[in-house]
């Protein structure tokens, strides 16, 4: 009986509970798994041939969906290239549902093709793992999978959410006949969980309330965070009416309000330390690009910090946290909002001063003027942060736009306070450069509203399997700057200094994105001269479907920018 039954069942309940997208590496153990998948109605299927591609197109398909994407692939190695989604998704808090299909475990070895170990293949990065059984003829198993189906799917959506993995063993034969249908079980049971909110007593909200009046200066720091409007709306009125300073990285996604700090990679010199110390920070979301503000915290740690939000694991990074708060953050806000509002109504009395903020907004302000100033300061030359802001800055609020790691990231991040609006998404989990590409084009199979990626010209050359799709998303555009390598290591100190600079960390090359282009059917622009960049840009941005600027500077240029930024602030801090 070649239709496997437990697996047909297992794809209808994860259907039955939202699944509608999957990722399928072609192979022929997997080939139970791929048809119950194809053939089902209600699932949409994307097929790639390399499975490092397939984890990270899922992983942007699942972060633009809000809910779990299956994974297929078949045995062998072919389980162990997903590995690196795997481990984005989970630092990441993505759902996905990694389908790997096995050989029974009896064929570990003795010599058979595609056989490596595959019961809990990715060890802690996922947050939970399952065998489903090998033989399935027992009347037990369909309550058995019918349980693992069940407890998959809500294991992946409960917060904080992530990756989970199912390994299938199955024995020949797989194939089906003409005329055998895949039948889902009509016993199939769907298992739901109740959402329960989290609060927390009276006396522990008076208790929050009371410290937080007590603190002088407060500190709320954003991490890398998902654009919610009920939360940002709250901060607004926190910093506008209580004028606490309110700080985020453009992954942060805090929307563009002028009173909001971003700019703490120029901004914070030892001189300014014990004036932007707080004595309380607040802290939500996950990782924070900037490593000036990292290391600024740790040696200048607050009395007291609270993290809000819910997480299995205790993250300290900053290495200052005193308390947890496993509520959401807007849930938070918003009550603690409230309740002193209508505590000082009632005592008739003010709680802002102005003082503290107007430090940080300082700085800021002349962080950003100075940006803008070198830009514009540099107009012969074609570089980075020109060519980002370029694009950025022409794009309506509507798009997405996705960040490579290394610079893409940084240099959006420089231009978030002159005016930097549109939602952004960049790998930070893990903050690999292996999978930007696919995680972009994941993100646009889900999207109707247009996708930009901004990204190195290394992370695009390694990442160009994502490229071999049947049907391309054409409402994806790709800006790649391509400085011969990876620029990154010019600038951060270490590499730098050393003579091997070239060969061994910048991997100096001659390769472009123009073959590639064609190869997938997207229209190409080039641009080489700073003369060229404001026309081409308007054409690219204009152009209807999917295309690839290839922006072509010089790293030395980039870096002297970097620096000269850098040096304007320090010269006119200590002038103000």
């Amino acid at each position: 009986m070649p239709v496997i039954q437990p697996v047909v069942d297992l794809i209808d309940i994860l259907v039955q509970h939202g699944l509608s997208h999957a990722v399928i590496a072609p192979g022929s153990r997997s080939a139970a798994l791929t048809l119950a998948l194809a053939r089902h109605p209600n699932v949409q299927t994307i097929v790639s041939i390399d499975e490092r591609t397939a984890g990270y197109l899922a992983l942007g398909l699942a972060h633009q969906l809000q809910r779990p994407v299956a994974v297929v692939c078949t045995s062998g190695t072919a389980a162990l290239n997903l590995a690196p989604a795997v481990a984005e998704a989970y630092f990441s808090q993505i759902p996905l549902l990694m389908l790997t299909a096995d050989r029974p475990a009896e064929w570990i070895h003795q010599q058979d093709g595609q056989t490596i170990y595959q019961r809990d293949l990715y060890g802690k990065h996922v947050k939970k793992a399952w065998e489903l059984p090998t033989d399935t003829t027992h009347p037990d198993v369909q309550w058995h999978v019918n349980r693992l189906a069940n407890e998959a799917y809500l294991t992946a959506i409960v917060q904080p959410m992530g990756p989970v993995h199912l390994n299938v063993p199955i024995r020949e034969p797989f194939y089906p006949s003409e005329n055998e249908k895949f039948s889902p079980n009509t016993q199939n049971r769907l298992i739901v969980d109740l959402k329960a909110e989290t609060t927390l007593s009276t006396a522990d909200w008076h208790a929050l309330q009371d410290a937080w009046e007590d603190s002088d200066k407060i500190l709320i720091a954003a991490g890398q965070n998902d654009y919610n409007e009920a939360l940002v709306q709250c901060l607004i009125r926190i910093t506008e009416e209580w004028e606490i300073p309110v700080f985020g990285d453009v992954t942060a996604n805090l929307g563009n309000h002028p009173d909001f700090i971003s700019m703490l990679d120029i901004t914070l010199q030892p001189e300014r330390f014990e004036k932007l110390r707080p004595d309380l920070l607040v802290t939500y979301g996950q990782s924070f690009l900037s490593k000036k503000f990292r290391n600024f915290i740790r040696e200048f740690p607050p009395r007291a910090h609270w993290h809000i939000g819910a997480s299995n694991h205790l993250i300290d990074s900053l290495q200052s946290l005193t308390l947890r708060i496993p509520v959401e953050p807007a849930f938070f806000f918003k009550k603690m909002l409230e309740d002193i509002d209508f505590k000082c109504f009632v005592e008739n009395r003010e709680i802002a001063d102005s003082t503290y903020k107007t430090e940080w907004l300082n700085a800021d302000w002349l962080a950003a003027r100075i940006v803008n100033e070198q830009i514009s300061a540099n107009l012969t030359s074609l570089d980075d942060l020109t060519s980002v802001k370029e694009l950025v800055f022409k794009l309506p609020e509507e798009v997405l736009v996705h960040l490579g790691n290394s610079m893409p990231v940084r240099y959006a991040n420089l231009l978030r306070r002159l005016g930097l609006k549109q939602k952004v998404w960049a790998n930070r989990g893990t903050s690999g450069i292996d999978g930007c590409v696919s995680t972009a084009i994941g993100a646009a199979l889900a999207s109707e509203s247009p996708v930009y990626l901004i990204v190195g010209d290394v992370s695009f050359l390694y990442d160009r399997n994502g490229f071999l799709l049947a049907d391309f998303p054409q409402n994806l555009k790709i800006m790649i700057l391509n400085n011969g390598g990876g620029n990154i290591f010019r600038i951060i100190d270490g590499p730098n200094r050393q003579p091997e600079l070239e060969t061994f960390f910048e991997t100096k090359h001659t390769f472009t994105a123009r073959a590639t282009a064609s190869d997938a059917g997207l229209a190409y622009w080039e641009v080489r001269n700073r003369d060229q960049l404001p026309m081409v840009m308007d054409e690219f941005i204009a152009h209807e479907g999917a295309a690839i600027l290839e922006v072509y500077t010089d790293p030395n240029v980039n870096k002297k920018i970097l620096l000269e930024i850098q040096k304007a602030f320090r010269v006119q801090n200590r002038a103000n």
